[in-house]
């Protein structure tokens, strides 16, 4: 109630003091304090304005005939026109700016440092900055410590060890690894499976399956691989620490030459490529199929087994199954075809080319 009573007197006084002026006049009065203030609204609301060049000379053309009180709430002030001024003499007096110090590293041989570094983890900086000098980059050893320290990597040799994979495949010839792994059937009963693969060729030996996988069963599977040769020139051979692998079972390894190394406990990495053949064995076999029983899961594993030998490519072997290391073929004719042979119920597709 207050504030309206005010508010009614403020526009009665206004319309007083209108009255009294020159009618054209005070209007034109109104409407100028009208626009200014809604031009300084908007001057809160709004960013710094961009003006172009021609805007900018305008304004300060115009600006030289105001009043110096009218000059203070323009959009072009004393000091814009003194901002502009330093501009253009600094823009006058740029001369061409030399870096100081060493030149830049390029992306390149900062990547290439990086590189080495993950490739070769027991080299220091030192060893990195001799090698990149032997393929003609020629950058300094402290560089070289500098882009290791940025990146968070030591630049002290043996940042890491060698992981179990990088072991294996270093030792990979004439290493053998035997693990076991379950397979539930569609009666819920509990199977064993006993493989062996071979790290150098990634070529799978299958042993057996048993619902109770003894000391004396397992022993006997490993006599059976020897009647097969399967140890023949294996110098380790890698297993777990489960007790179904028993004395009997290291003794017949011990017979074909060739000594055994135990995995630490809970650490199937240690035994990596056994474990990567048991994922694939059960994401493009076993999860898709219902084992019915012994019979059943046995004629699967060497079907699998089989395919997984002679027909699957492997990565690791440039693309090649174990069984073929070299598996360079002509090329495709034009009226040649290709055929397919089902596996497992058309679970498994092998793929060849049609006699000509």
């Amino acid at each position: 109630m207050l504030l309206s009573f005010v508010y009614l007197a403020f526009v009665s006084l206004l319309r007083l003091l209108l009255d009294g002026a020159a009618r054209g006049r005070g209007a034109a009065d109104v409407e100028l304090l009208v626009l200014r203030h809604e031009l300084a609204v908007l001057r809160r609301q709004a960013g710094r304005p961009r003006l172009r060049p021609c805007d900018r000379a305008l304004l300060a053309a115009l600006s030289r005939f105001l009043a110096p009180e009218r000059r203070q709430g323009r959009l072009v002030t004393p000091q814009t026109l003194l901002r502009w001024h330093r501009e253009l003499v600094r823009r006058r007096w740029t001369y061409p700016h030399r870096s100081s110090g060493r030149p830049r590293v390029q992306t390149q041989t900062h990547q290439l440092v990086l590189r080495l570094a993950r490739e070769n983890p027991r080299w220091g900086y030192q060893r990195i900055a001799g090698e990149l000098s032997k393929v003609g980059v020629r950058v300094s050893p402290s560089t070289v410590r500098r882009i290791l320290a940025s990146a968070g990597v030591d630049p002290a040799p043996c940042r890491i060890g060698p992981t179990w994979r990088e072991f294996l495949r270093s030792q990979a010839s004439g290493i053998v690894a035997f693990d076991f792994f379950t397979v539930e059937s569609a009666l819920l009963r509990r199977y064993y499976v006993l493989f062996l693969i071979e790290i150098a060729s990634r070529r799978v030996h299958y042993a057996g399956c048993t619902a109770n996988p003894t000391g004396r069963w397992v022993a006997q599977q490993a006599r059976n691989l020897s009647l097969d040769g399967c140890f023949t020139g294996t110098r380790l051979a890698i297993h777990d620490r489960d007790t179904k692998f028993s004395a009997a079972f290291d003794e017949v390894l011990r017979t074909d030459g060739a000594k055994l190394v135990l995995t630490p406990y809970r650490a199937p990495r240690a035994n990596a490529y056994a474990e990567r053949f048991v994922r694939t064995a059960r994401t493009e076999c076993l999860d898709h199929m219902l084992i019915l029983g012994r019979r059943h899961l046995d004629r699967v594993m060497r079907t699998f087994i089989y395919h997984y030998n002679c027909e699957r490519p492997h990565r690791a072997l440039g693309r090649c199954p174990p069984a073929r290391q070299v598996c360079a073929a002509p090329a495709l004719g034009a009226n040649t075809a290709v055929l397919r042979r089902d596996q497992l119920g058309g679970l498994l597709h092998e793929y060849y080319r049609a006699a000509a």
